[in-house]
């Protein structure tokens, strides 16, 4: 996104079921298609139908494998994750997916997303003596579904999912088959498809066309789907609930744009973001500049509307922020200069419409606004095409502490001044659906709101660590 160190999507999942395919590989080419969801680790663990053999490893997903790697993950089935941290620090223990073993049996997952009950689930399993070795949700859900009783894998998930509350899609590998699983309220994306004699799951379908997989539906929220030898099944949610809460920021930024979620290419919701933007907020300017990459849809939208011309005047290294060497002091003081470049042949004298997707903390968009400056740029207005985001997230995103939200504390009016713009204007809730074009009843929309679609409870709301406070606790 435009914004460094804003919100951060926490994992992407993927899985294949493919006798006769090399599934190692088709699931690192698809946590390729999904490394947008997650840069600190990546892992496969595959299954042969008597054994399940893993590999994992902290950094991209480029780094993590090598081809001695992939060969050593034999079978027929096999699961994917690549992570950001929310819950659990960016250690190489935290990396997924997870394998736990209890006597003969043993199941590896993929978790997207966040349980608010989490912790208690954590201490109940300590308590009961399960051997914990990391900080995730993930680890807890895994050993929660292979504990808990029932006559086959989908009764055991179920039961445990009577007991998790929060956001997860999950890909399940046991020794005969690959699982699917979407919390009730379908938070998180899910999507099943179809591979020449395979089945495939992924967070996204963009990582279906990676490997040429046909997609074939979403996961339903509450759905468990089994895929194995006999095939495909699917046992809906009994208790399905019509209350849906898809996060309004898949729309918003994180899928990538060529995915499509409920039926929408995502390309096309931004661009249309973007047209409301500028019906909302206007400006009287000559050139409509994306913070690239995730605004460019929304501000070839805000062109085409208001007919100003689309100009790319900010270049992204796009390498800068995947490496886990720090830069000197020197260096750190460029701040969004290690980021981005700007050129001043096309900013020059040119008032600029400056379009971003969110202003999270506000830290980093002062000094982007004083850069299209330096280098030409006669006015800067910033227009975001998201509404303010004002409170955070529970359910697998990033989104800093409230005291860390800068529309937390601050008018619209007084962020554009404490980030230096000549004028500012956000998306307004209602312009916001208007341009994804469904209920807003069907999303999750907390963190502009203040409406969580769970339960979040109190001492979790005071006392929850931000990300940069749990690696510093990590790393002391």
């Amino acid at each position: 996104m435009g914004e460094i160190g804003g919100p951060r999507e926490a994992c992407g999942v993927f899985g294949v079921f493919a006798p006769g395919e090399d599934v190692a590989r088709l699931t690192f080419f698809g946590l390729y298609a999904l490394q947008h969801r997650g840069q600190e680790s990546a892992g496969i663990a595959t299954s042969d139908g008597r054994s399940l053999s893993i590999h994992r490893r902290m950094g991209l997903v480029s780094s993590a494998f090598t081809e001695d790697d992939l060969q050593r993950l034999p079978g027929h089935i096999a699961i994917g994750h690549t992570r950001y941290s929310t819950t659990g620090s960016s250690v190489p223990v935290n990396a997924g997916p997870f394998l736990v073993r209890q006597g003969d049996e043993a199941i590896a997952v993929s978790h997207n997303g966040n349980l608010v009950n989490g912790e208690e689930l954590r201490q109940e399993l300590l308590a009961a003596g399960v051997p914990l070795e990391s900080t995730t949700d993930t680890e807890v859900l895994a050993w929660m579904i292979l504990r808990s009783p029932g006559r086959d894998w989908v009764e055991r998930i179920r039961s445990a999912m009577s007991r998790m509350v929060g956001a997860y899609s999950l890909a399940i590998l046991t020794r005969e088959s690959l699982i699917a699983v979407r919390d009730p309220l379908g938070i998180r994306p899910l999507c099943l498809g179809r591979l020449d004699g395979g089945w495939v799951i992924a967070s996204e379908t963009c990582a279906l066309a990676t490997i040429g997989a046909e997609f074939v539906r979403e996961i339903e929220p509450g759905e468990i789907v089994v895929i194995d030898e006999r095939g495909v099944s699917a046992h809906p949610d009994p208790a399905m609930q019509a209350e849906q809460a898809m996060c309004v920021f898949e729309f918003i930024y994180f899928a990538r744009p060529d995915s499509a979620i409920m039926g929408q290419r995502l390309h096309v919701v931004r661009q249309r973001m973007g047209a409301e933007l500028w019906r909302e907020h206007p400006a009287d300017a000559d050139l409509v500049v994306p913070l690239p990459d995730s605004a460019v849809p929304a501000a070839i939208g805000y062109s085409l509307a208001s007919g100003i011309p689309y100009a790319e005047a900010l270049i992204k290294n796009r390498y800068i922020g995947r490496t886990f060497i720090q830069p000197d002091q020197r260096l750190r003081e460029q701040g969004v200069k290690l980021k981005f470049n700007a050129l001043p042949e096309v900013l020059e004298g040119k008032r600029v419409v400056l379009i971003d997707d969110t202003i999270v903390r506000g830290t980093t968009s002062r000094p982007i606004v004083e850069l299209l400056r330096q280098n030409g740029a006669r006015e800067v207005h910033m227009r975001v095409h998201s509404p303010p985001i004002r409170w955070p997230c529970y359910l697998g995103v990033d989104m800093a502490t409230r005291d860390e939200l800068i529309a937390a504390h601050l008018s619209v009016e007084e962020i554009g001044r404490a980030i230096g713009a000549d004028s500012i204007g956000y998306l307004s809730l209602d312009g916001l659906f208007r341009a994804i074009g469904l209920p807003r009843e069907r999303f999750c929309a907390a963190c502009l709101t203040g409406r969580y679609p769970v339960p979040v409870p109190p001492e979790r709301l005071l006392r929850r660590r931000s990300r940069t406070q749990e690696l510093a606790g990590a790393r002391s």
